[in-house]
């Protein structure tokens, strides 16, 4: 008995490796057993922790408004001051506004928000899974207590944006390119923060669709935003657009979570603004040439001439061959990296911007090819660092620091190299 213990643990670290790994066929059921896992946290958490109010009841405020008849944006107030999102925010809060009795029902819109973010995670490792990442990433996407507290404790609006743009990135990774489009359209009405990822979302659709049915997906885009907005800029359209897209916004020093190590003299100076905001346009365009227009299989100006001239870069041959090469996991890693990107250079970060954070950061890590232990280290450093409440010099500095970690080594990784489009014999095969 004692000669077969040895086996039975070698056979079941394998066993355990191999599952974790993707090698073995229980493989399948790690992702619903956390599905169904999360399902019964958020009940335990709705259940359990008090409720907290923080922009509920401001939301609800301002939609009331909205539903008496105002339309003119700079007249439309809550506790927490002037409404600041765009149209779709006003329009997914007014029916929560409705289902919610006004917005006095708190457990029910709780309960929205828990199958919101269920709704969420489902996309999430949908997109994962389409992205080939292993079962071990997986826990990962399920144990972080401050996303949960920003969906079912908070109720914010970047909880709907979030939903949007996941689903935006699951429908461009089964190449439904208009669907995709207009859903990051939806959500970029909700919050105007998914405009960080929109660079990335238009090199995405310049190689996913073609040069001119990426121009038909913006165009797409462009009027969801002028179909939603429409009521308010018939009633005030400098208010309209001076509030929902705010570029000159400046928050209080008091909730920032990343920046508050340089002291608030700094984080409200102009020079830190334009320095984070060149360093942005810098390291954004490092990702562009150096990493997103790899499939194109030709050089930046290349690519650059021709859509000056309003001309397509690629033929019909090549355009084929480039779109291609956008695969699942090029579109997530894409569209991801833009996030972080803009997150890392941000001037400020509140606590709900953890929405957009929490569900990258284990992919990334994944992609950057770290090993499980340090992958798993630096988001328990995160997760620690974003429940620090208030922020601190410390947790800060945290905050900052793991961001530039995840954005320092995916800009280092080596990714393969995609031919340069003298086609292989297998590519003009497929075309």
């Amino acid at each position: 008995m004692a000669d077969r213990d040895p086996n039975l643990v070698s056979q079941a670290v394998t066993l355990a490796f191999d599952v974790a790994n993707g090698r073995n066929a229980i493989s399948r059921l790690v992702a619903p057993a956390l599905f169904l896992f999360d399902a019964v946290l958020c009940a335990f958490v709705i259940w359990k922790i008090p409720y907290t109010e923080i922009d509920w009841k401001a939301y609800m405020e301002q939609v009331a408004q909205y539903v008496a008849g105002e339309h003119d944006y700079t007249a439309i107030k809550g506790g927490t001051g002037p409404l600041v999102y765009p149209a779709a925010h006003v329009y997914t809060y007014t029916g929560l506004y409705y289902l919610t009795d006004e917005g006095r029902n708190i457990f029910l819109a709780q309960q929205i928000f828990a199958v919101l973010y269920m709704a969420t995670l489902a996309l999430v490792m949908a997109c994962y899974s389409k992205a080939k990442v292993p079962p071990y990433v997986f826990p990962l996407l399920v144990l972080s207590k401050r996303l949960h507290s920003v969906f079912v404790l908070r109720c914010f609006n970047d909880c709907f944006a979030v939903f949007f743009l996941w689903l935006a990135i699951y429908l461009f990774q089964r190449r439904l390119w208009t669907a995709g489009a207009l859903a990051y359209a939806w959500g970029l009405g909700i919050k105007m923060s998914l405009l960080l990822v929109l660079p990335a979302v238009g090199v995405v659709l310049l190689l996913g669709r073609g040069f001119w049915g990426s121009l038909k997906c913006a165009g797409l885009m462009a009027n969801l935003q002028l179909a939603i907005a429409t009521p308010f800029l018939n009633e005030n359209a400098k208010g309209y657009v001076s509030k929902a897209f705010e570029f000159t916004r400046v928050f209080f020093f008091k909730w920032t979570v990343n920046w508050r190590f340089v002291g608030e003299d700094i984080f409200l100076s102009k020079p830190f603004s334009l320095t984070l905001l060149a360093m942005h346009g810098l390291v954004l365009t490092v990702f562009i040439v150096n990493k997103w227009l790899k499939p194109a299989g030709k050089p930046l100006t290349a690519i650059l001439m021709p859509i000056l001239q309003l001309q397509s870069p690629f033929n019909p041959q090549e355009e084929r061959i480039v779109a291609s090469r956008v695969t699942p996991e090029y579109v997530l890693t894409t569209i991801l990296s833009a996030n972080v990107v803009g997150l890392l250079f941000a001037r400020t970060l509140h606590y709900q911007f953890y929405s957009l954070l929490a569900w990258s950061t284990p992919y990334l890590l994944w992609r950057s090819g770290a090993h499980p232990v340090v992958q798993y280290g630096l988001w328990a450093v995160q997760e620690w660092a974003w429940n620090v409440f208030p922020s601190t010099s410390i947790s800060s500095g945290v905050v900052v620091g793991v961001l530039a970690i995840i954005v320092g080594v995916i800009a280092n990784r080596k990714d393969k190299v995609d031919a340069p489009l003298s086609y292989s014999a297998r590519e003009r095969k497929e075309t």
